[in-house]
C-alpha cells in the first residue's frame, strides 16, 4: 500500500510539473550550411514594431544553445500579435571562426497574427542566408 501511495504521489508531482511548464510562442535556430552544423553562441535580438510610431521596441535577447536554437521567445501567457523582427548578430560568430562575411547581422521581420507557434529560423553561410517559417 505504501508503494502505491508513493507511486501516486510521484505521478501527481510529474503531472503538476508538466502542467505548469512555461510555453512559448516563438522559437528560432541557425544552421550553418557551410559546415552542416548548428551555429552556437549567436545572439538573437527580438524587437516589436509600434505601428503608431513606426519604431521598434526591444523585447528580448538570447544566445543560441549547443544545437543553435532558442526555444523560449514570447511567453504564451501574453498577447503576442503584431509585427516582430529577429536580428541575428552573425559577425562575432564568423569572426570567432576566422571567416569573413558579407552579413554582419541579418534582420528578419514577420507578423504573428494568431496564437499558433511560430518558428523563424535561418540557414546561414558567410555569403548567403535563407529563412522560412518552420514548425
Amino acid at each position: 500500500m505504501k508503494y502505491l501511495s508513493l507511486t501516486l504521489a510521484f505521478m501527481l508531482f510529474v503531472t503538476i510539473s508538466f502542467a505548469q511548464a512555461q510555453a512559448y510562442q516563438l522559437s528560432s535556430h541557425i544552421l550553418d550550411v557551410s559546415t552542416g552544423m548548428p551555429a552556437r553562441e549567436v545572439t538573437i535580438r527580438l524587437e516589436k514594431l509600434n505601428e503608431h510610431t513606426n519604431t521598434w521596441s526591444f523585447v528580448d535577447e538570447k544566445e543560441t544553445d549547443e544545437n543553435g536554437r532558442i526555444n523560449d521567445f514570447l511567453s504564451t501567457k501574453n498577447e503576442n500579435m503584431g509585427i516582430y523582427k529577429l536580428t541575428f548578430l552573425t559577425s562575432p560568430y564568423f569572426r570567432k571562426n576566422d571567416i569573413k562575411t558579407l552579413y554582419p547581422f541579418i534582420e528578419v521581420a514577420f507578423e504573428i497574427s494568431d496564437t499558433n507557434h511560430y518558428h523563424v529560423p535561418i540557414t546561414l553561410s558567410a555569403y548567403g542566408y535563407s529563412t522560412y517559417r518552420g514548425n
